[in-house]
Parts: structure tokens; C-alpha cells; sequence
């Protein structure tokens, strides 16, 4: 029964009681022995079972709760553009269908396996959305054994049986090292997030490819877990070096804003002495002096349609991964061609 969720009627079964007994059992209510209770309770834990907690508010909202857990301090969360506006997308949707987002930081994946499995069989979700998803991600095998629907926001090679929505983060990289090596940057750096992340993998590739397809070397490369205090470090160790990049790329906009003030604090004018180029475009990028240039994509739009592919799959429909969209290069005033 590794593939669907168990009922009361299944715990019933096994017992050998009554639906009704096992309500009450799970409910603490008068009506069964309290040896009967001490056997139903041993039962639907060697089963695995949990009581629906939910029910009937999944009841009444029709298609239910939808699960997001996200792998992130709460403090950082805060100030990441991307998620704020991705979790307003999917509550865009869910608005219209009455439904709810159960929303959880996690401390690593296997808290999270834990936490979709506790969601799923106790009924509190109807759906999951997964996020980022790592090479090889434990996730992928242990939450489709539980039959637990879901979408995964990641490339298709990483997401295993689940649906995938995804945004070409390959050919949006490779388009950014272009255009800064088309105002001249030889010498160009990229600080990114987390090396385990599969998404981070794509972007290193085709970094690394892009500069080996114009004749550059191969870039330097500088893993982060994306806050502004690990951006303005890998910032000020670059800068630092006897060879300082003329252009870095980042992938997101909290560190590039980070970055853009270390150069400051070091004496460096933007985009006089350093082009800074970020990744998800937000008001962070435009409120900058100078505005940041950014690959650009609706944010917003992506979650709600991220939403949308999970309603129909909990309608039946199957859903085949797809790619939603490429971010767009925005010049803005944080790039131009390298000083003379």
C-alpha cells in the first residue's frame, strides 16, 4: 500500500473493529476499552497510519491544502525577492479555488521527507509543490513511493515521476556571458548558490561552456547559499584577488545588491570599474543606484502556473513536464563595456 494513503477503514481491517472504533480510539473518546484503544493505536502505528486531522476542512475547500517547504533560515526568506513573489503567485490561484497554502522552513531534506510524509497521511495536504530539488534528491524516490501528488519546480532530469515546470536556466546564462562579453569583459565571475542544488549544476555548466565557447578561461566560479552576507564575501574575495573580474554575474538580486556595495566600500565605481549583472530581476534591482541589470522573468506568473499544473493533476489530468519560459536579459546601468 506503499503507493496510496491509508484510511480508517484500512486501520479498521487490520484491527479487526469497526470504523467507528477506530475514531473513537484516535479521538480519546468513550465508547472502547482501553485495551481495544492501546490495540488500534499499536496497529495504526505499525501500519503507519495517522489520523486525518483535516478532513473536513479539505472537505469543505474542495480541492485542499497545498504543501511548501522551503530549505531556508526564516530571516533570509524574508528578504528573498524570488519566493516572496513565487508563494503570491501560488496564492493567486489558490485564492480563486478557496484553497490554502501550508507553508514550513525546513532545516534539510530529510526533515522535509518527513514533514510531506506526516502531511500526506494525515490528510492536512492535498498536493505538494517541491522546490529545489538536488542531484540525485532523496526526495524524488521517497515521496513518490507515498503516491503523495505533486510538481517540482527543476529541470525534468532531476525530478524523477513528478511533473517538472521549469525556466531555461542554461540558456539564460549562456546569454549573459555573451552580452557581457560582447561589451568587451574578458575576465568575467559568477557567484552562485548552493553547489548541491540542481539548478546551481546547470548554471555552472553552461557558465563554464559559454567562456570556453568565446575563448575565454573557464571563469571563476563562487558557490554561496545565496544570503547578501555570503554574496558580499565572495564578492570581497574576488575583488580581492591580483586579477579582479571586470564583470561578475549572481544568481539572485539579494546578493548582487550585496556585491554592488562591497565595490563601493572598496573604491570601485559601477559599471566605470565593475559590471555586475543579477539574476531574478526585482524592485530590489531597480531601487539601486545604478539600477541593476538582470535576467528578468515574471516571477509571479511562474508560481501561478506552478499552482495551476498541481490543481490539475489533483483533477486527474496528466500533466507532462514542460518549460515555462527563459529569463530575458535587462540592461540597466550596472553594465557597460569595460574601462580602457
Amino acid at each position: 500500500m506503499s503507493g496510496t494513503r491509508l484510511t480508517i477503514k484500512d486501520v479498521a481491517a487490520r484491527a479487526g473493529v469497526s470504523k467507528a472504533a477506530v475514531s473513537l480510539a484516535f479521538n480519546n473518546k468513550p465508547g472502547v476499552s482501553e485495551t481495544t484503544r492501546a490495540h488500534i493505536l499499536e496497529t495504526a502505528r505499525g501500519m503507519g497510519w495517522e489520523p486525518n486531522l483535516s478532513a473536513r476542512s479539505l472537505a469543505k475547500s474542495g480541492t485542499g491544502t497545498v504543501g511548501l517547504a522551503i530549505c531556508r533560515p526564516s530571516r533570509q526568506l524574508g528578504l528573498e525577492p524570488f519566493y516572496m513573489e513565487f508563494i503570491s503567485g501560488i496564492e493567486s490561484v489558490l485564492t480563486e479555488r478557496s484553497s490554502a497554502l501550508l507553508l514550513r522552513l525546513v532545516r534539510d531534506v530529510d526533515e522535509e521527507i518527513e514533514l510531506q510524509r506526516h502531511w500526506w497521511k494525515s490528510g492536512q495536504i492535498a498536493g505538494s509543490v517541491l522546490v529545489d530539488l538536488r542531484v540525485d534528491d532523496p526526495r524524488v524516490s521517497a515521496l513518490g513511493q507515498i503516491g503523495l501528488p505533486a510538481v517540482a519546480v527543476a529541470h525534468p532530469s532531476l525530478t524523477g515521476p513528478f511533473a517538472a515546470l521549469w525556466t531555461d536556466d542554461g540558456t539564460a546564462v549562456t546569454e549573459a556571458v555573451r552580452y557581457l562579453a560582447a561589451l568587451g569583459h574578458r575576465d568575467i565571475a559568477r557567484v552562485g548558490g548552493s553547489a548541491d542544488l540542481g539548478h546551481s549544476t546547470i548554471r555552472t555548466a553552461a557558465f563554464a561552456s559559454a567562456m570556453t565557447e568565446l575563448g575565454l578561461d573557464g571563469g571563476r566560479q563562487v558557490a554561496t547559499d545565496f544570503s547578501g552576507e555570503d554574496g558580499a564575501r565572495a564578492t570581497r574575495t574576488l575583488l580581492a584577488s591580483a586579477t579582479r573580474p571586470t564583470a561578475v554575474l549572481y544568481d539572485n538580486d539579494l546578493m548582487a545588491v550585496a556585491g554592488l556595495s562591497v565595490a563601493a566600500e572598496m573604491g570601485l565605481g559601477v559599471p566605470d570599474d565593475l559590471s555586475l549583472l543579477a539574476w531574478d530581476d526585482s524592485q530590489l534591482c531597480r531601487l539601486t543606484h545604478p539600477t541593476l541589470s538582470a535576467m528578468s522573468h515574471d516571477i509571479h506568473a511562474f508560481g501561478a502556473e506552478v499552482a495551476r499544473a498541481l490543481f490539475a493533476i489533483l483533477n486527474g489530468e496528466r500533466l507532462a513536464s514542460r518549460q515555462v519560459r527563459t529569463p530575458a536579459l535587462t540592461p540597466r546601468g550596472s553594465t557597460a563595456p569595460p574601462a580602457r
